[in-house]
């Protein structure tokens, strides 16, 4: 099981979820910012044109003629001045008028821009631009409104343009022009100054934090898993009685040694060990003792191979086995013969072990010189073949096979 690379994995579709999600969160936020724009402007267009529909409504106003308020010379009505006395004369102010004096103010006071157009003016100056004239066009297939953001190098502007339908108040002005009511006669674009200021550094800042914590709680559990894993790992591998390596870990250790040993034209040799009289040691003394002898025996075996490449584990009961890797059969034998004599120093007192009255221990040895000719059970056989020629032959001693 590869923890470290499924950690690797999965934080990686982490970093990719917390990416997916700035993008989601950041297009959302632009989304928000657009809509907030639309919003505003549309806000701006709908005062101007209750505002017109207030002035149409009364038939136009009057106001006092100055020299930023003369009379239209495109407005061509009766009475379109009026004079009051000698120091007071007034002039007609349509809505058209009025919303160019509406943008005036508006521009000088708050930088926003408004621009009565119509693709047939009257007035030359209400020509549309291209912006304008391209929304316009769109008007007449059909759309309600036109909205987006204006960059430059030096400010970012929000343009809105939505249509102007001619009503019954508007027809004594544009009837002449062929405008019937309900026609789109023109349109009048906002055009507002607009901070883009989008919340990054939150946003940036919260996704990050999310993703530390996210990996350090991926970090965690996978290392958790991989310490439960190397747990469980190590309980189906070593004999939970001894601490050395179980049979099963022996099966994989002999077959992965004898290919290797193959491949390299090595000889591998395997020691077979069983502990004399064991059965009656368990007897005379119980479980409990044997236990303990077989944990010292275990234990003496492991420490008498030297080399970081050998193999010692327990192959069932009071079984042990041995893999020495490279080494022929004279250096398999005196291995055998010094794990022989270490469990005899250990002087574990069993009286029905004679004539020593102490634990002693059997072992069969076989080497494979040529591999080529026998597979790794046939020498797991000899070996246990060699081990009851040794007990056959008054047990406490080694034997080898020596007929491969």
């Amino acid at each position: 099981m590869r923890i470290k690379e499924n950690i690797i994995i999965i934080a990686m579709i982490w970093i990719g979820l917390i990416g997916l999600s700035f993008c989601w969160n950041y297009v959302k936020a632009s989304e928000s910012l657009e809509q907030t724009a639309l919003q505003g402007a549309r806000s701006f267009f709908q005062q101007i044109v209750i505002t017109r529909q207030w002035n149409a409504r009364h038939g136009g106003l009057y106001a006092p003629i100055t020299k930023e308020t003369l009379p239209n010379q495109y407005f061509d009505v009766p009475l379109q001045t009026l004079e009051v006395n000698s120091s007071l004369k007034l002039t007609k102010i349509n809505p058209a008028f009025m919303t160019r004096q509406i943008a005036e103010i508006a521009m000088e006071q708050e930088g926003i821009q408004f621009h009565i157009t119509s693709l047939t003016p009257i007035r030359p100056e209400n020509a549309p631009t291209t912006r304008e004239r391209a929304a316009l066009e769109q008007f007449r297939e059909g759309k309600d409104e036109v909205g987006y953001f204006i960059k430059d190098s030096t400010a970012t502007n929000y343009f809105y343009m939505a249509p102007l339908t001619t009503e019954k108040s508007c027809l004594p002005c544009h009837a002449k022009q062929g405008y019937q009511e309900g026609d789109i006669r023109g349109g009048i674009s906002v055009t507002l100054p607009f901070t883009l200021i989008l919340p990054l550094t939150p946003l940036v800042t919260g996704h990050l934090l999310i993703a530390l914590f996210g990996l350090i709680g991926i970090t965690f559990a996978g290392r958790r898993l991989h310490r439960d894993y190397e747990t469980i790992r190590s309980h189906a591998v070593i004999d939970a009685l001894t601490g050395i390596p179980n049979r099963r870990s022996f099966s994989e250790s002999i077959l992965r040694e004898f290919n290797r040993s193959r491949r390299a034209e090595e000889p591998l040799s395997v020691i077979m060990c069983d502990i004399d009289y064991f059965k009656a040691y368990n007897d005379t003394y119980g479980h409990s003792s044997g236990d303990i002898c077989l944990k010292k025996v275990a234990r003496c075996i492991e420490n008498t191979l030297l080399r970081p490449g050998d193999f010692c584990g327990r192959y069932g009961g009071e079984e042990f086995v041995v893999i020495l890797s490279n080494t022929p059969r004279e250096g398999a034998v005196y291995v055998a013969e010094k794990i022989r004599s270490n469990v005899e120093e250990l002087a574990i007192t069993h009286k029905e072990s004679l004539p020593l009255k102490l634990v002693t221990i059997s072992l069969g040895v076989a080497t494979s010189e040529d591999t080529t000719l026998i597979s790794h059970e046939d020498l797991i056989r000899l070996a246990d073949t060699a081990l009851y020629k040794a007990k056959n032959k008054g047990r406490n001693r080694v034997e080898a096979f020596t007929e491969i």
